[in-house]
């Protein structure tokens, strides 16, 4: 097949603790496609070599996707939770991963023949939200994201603050109880071992242990292993007690941080990301902003803004591509808002962009508005009004992290088989009614993908 002519693009990738994320960027800032799997576990030998591999071949799908060749890379910016040197060419320390001293940059540039950097993943999610997100024009941005650990960044004067081993940032380490015993990456009472979703996890099993009724329990079969941050955001929605006093106790944590770091730092704006803020942050951001708000040295001297990431999974991505053109000394232009804005009024009639669409659509998401026009991929849906693999994977071809589905009286679902297929590529799902989902799909931060099927059955 011949491959299509088409401008040089940059890669950039997020490894994560639960997942790799590689996404295709253009000239412009456009994020063009994405490929997810989970993060192998970190603590198994061979680790680095599983990870480099599933890198290779996610990147590697991902341009024969869009009809790319290898050649048609500029360069790969790559973002790990840990320390990486100064120099961005070595992982020193990663301790969720399992990549420390491995050459990851090396073996890449060795696979793909282009210039590889290396960046600590909330410096680059930071620098992301400055170029792309809400700290856009904003030059003074402390970054705090609370996810499996907590980590940090900062940005004085525009410039990121890496420091001497490349290690400036780590928020999450300081220690804000001298007198507790929670412990994280060796020390007692940091920000991370109280407030991370691993602290979250630790204290809502510590408390069912003393058989405090949670309804976590429940809604995990009687298996308290890893809980996800989506899980917690369902119990806070049901307003279970324990769930609600331990994220309360983690909201204060964060918005003392916040205090501290406006002491110490003077920021224009504190952006709050990671896992737990993008699940749990309509219930936390106003709580740790009254903290904040509280401190009595800054009333009426400073207006610090504490802001949720408005890029979520897409900004270590894209600012791994910042990093890669600061280094290639490249222009690095402001991207660009594809996502088209929707309305619908009772009677589930659907406006794009302030255009009456009659018909029933999907909308990928890279922003295309695609017609479901009785291709076989969609047959199904006039049989048994179920969503399967086949028309899920050409909803998802450009690699969402929600997929959004707005049907009337939602009477729209899904096969096991899709499920299963959503469960692999890591996708959320939400099942609305045409106007409930034309809201949450405005409302979704980062990558997201729609189906709008107004047929009654």
């Amino acid at each position: 097949m011949k491959k299509k002519t088409r401008n040089k693009v940059y890669v950039g990738i997020d490894i994560g603790g639960t997942k790799i994320a590689v996404g295709l960027v253009d000239q412009a800032g456009k994020l063009l496609a994405v490929n997810k799997c989970p993060t192998p576990c970190h603590s198994a030998p061979g680790t680095g070599a599983r990870i480099f591999h599933l890198v290779e071949k996610l990147v590697r799908e991902l341009l024969d996707g869009e009809g790319m060749s290898v050649s048609s890379v500029r360069g790969i910016g790559l973002g790990v939770p840990g320390i990486v040197r100064p120099d961005h060419l070595d992982i020193l320390i990663t301790p969720h991963v399992g990549l420390s001293r491995y050459p990851l940059a090396a073996l890449l540039e060795r696979s793909f023949k282009t210039k590889v950097v290396l960046g600590n993943d909330v410096n680059l999610g930071v620098l992301g939200e400055k170029w792309f997100g809400a700290g856009k024009g904003i030059n003074n941005i402390v970054g705090l994201f609370p996810g499996t650990g907590v980590g940090g960044a900062i940005i004085i004067g525009g410039q990121l603050i890496t420091g001497a081993q490349g290690a400036a940032g780590e928020l999450g380490h300081m220690i804000l109880d001298l007198h507790s015993s929670q412990k994280s990456a060796g020390l007692y009472g940091t920000l991370e071992a109280l407030a991370s979703r691993r602290a979250i996890e630790r204290a809502i099993k510590k408390a069912v242990a003393r058989k405090v009724p949670t309804v976590i329990t429940k809604m995990q079969k009687g298996k308290l292993g890893t809980i996800k941050s989506q899980v917690i955001a369902e119990a806070l929605r049901r307003k279970d007690p324990l769930t609600v006093r331990v994220m309360n106790e983690a909201c204060h944590v964060l918005g003392q941080a916040c205090v501290s770091l406006r002491h110490i730092l003077n920021p224009d704006m504190i952006i709050l990301g990671g896992g737990v803020i993008e699940a749990c942050g309509d219930y936390m951001l106003p709580r740790i902003r009254e903290i904040s708000a509280a401190d009595p040295f800054f009333k009426g001297i400073d207006d610090c803004r504490v802001e949720r990431s408005f890029l979520g999974d897409d900004a270590i991505i894209l600012g791994a591509v910042v990093l890669l053109k600061q280094v290639l000394g490249e222009k690095i232009t402001s991207g660009v808002d594809y996502y088209p804005k929707l309305r619908a009024d009772q009677k589930g009639n659907i406006w794009v962009n302030d255009k009456l669409v009659r018909k029933n659509i999907y909308i990928r998401a890279d922003g295309k508005v695609k017609k479901i026009n009785g291709a076989a991929v969609f047959n199904e849906l006039d049989r048994s009004r179920r969503l399967g693999i086949s028309a899920l994977r050409r909803v998802c071809k450009k690699g969402p992290k929600i997929l959004i589905v707005g049907s009337a009286r939602r009477r729209l679902r899904i096969t096991q088989e899709g499920k299963k297929f959503l469960k692999e590529h890591l996708v959320q799902t939400r099942l609305l009614d045409v106007k409930g989902a034309v809201k949450a799909y405005n409302a979704a931060k980062g990558r997201k993908t729609m189906v709008v099927y107004r047929r009654e059955a």
